[in-house]
């Protein structure tokens, strides 16, 4: 196979400018310009899922995952920040990893992930 991962997330933005800063400042994805996002290396998931979905908001085509090493205190910097943060004890198990949802401004859902602790 020729794809070694992902090369990049494109998609449309009312002020992609504003979205940039926020993602980087409160996510710390991305940067100024075209200079790439060095993510560390890890599992990535490519999932269609089906129309019907409840995952994610009816309006909305696609929800970004984001792997994290940290996450409580990431969800602490957000709270901090004043951006709400939805977190469901059901939906984190020891195989899967922690879970913890949110929208940029534009009203994208983000998933945070943080996977399980390999023993």
């Amino acid at each position: 196979m020729g794809v070694t991962g992902i090369g990049g997330i494109f998609f449309r933005a009312d002020d992609p400018k504003g979205l940039r800063a926020w993602y980087f400042a409160h996510l710390g994805v991305g940067g100024q310009g075209y200079k790439p996002w060095e993510q560390a290396a890890g599992p990535t998931l490519f999932m269609p899922s089906a129309a019907g979905t409840d995952m994610w908001p009816a309006g909305k085509q696609w929800m970004l995952n984001y792997r994290v090493t940290d996450l409580d205190a990431l969800l602490a910097g957000l709270a901090q920040a004043g951006i709400a943060v939805t977190t469901d004890p059901a939906w984190d198990t020891p195989e899967t990893g922690r879970f913890a949802r949110l929208s940029d401004p534009e009203g994208n859902l983000i998933e945070l992930w943080e996977p399980p602790v390999e023993d």
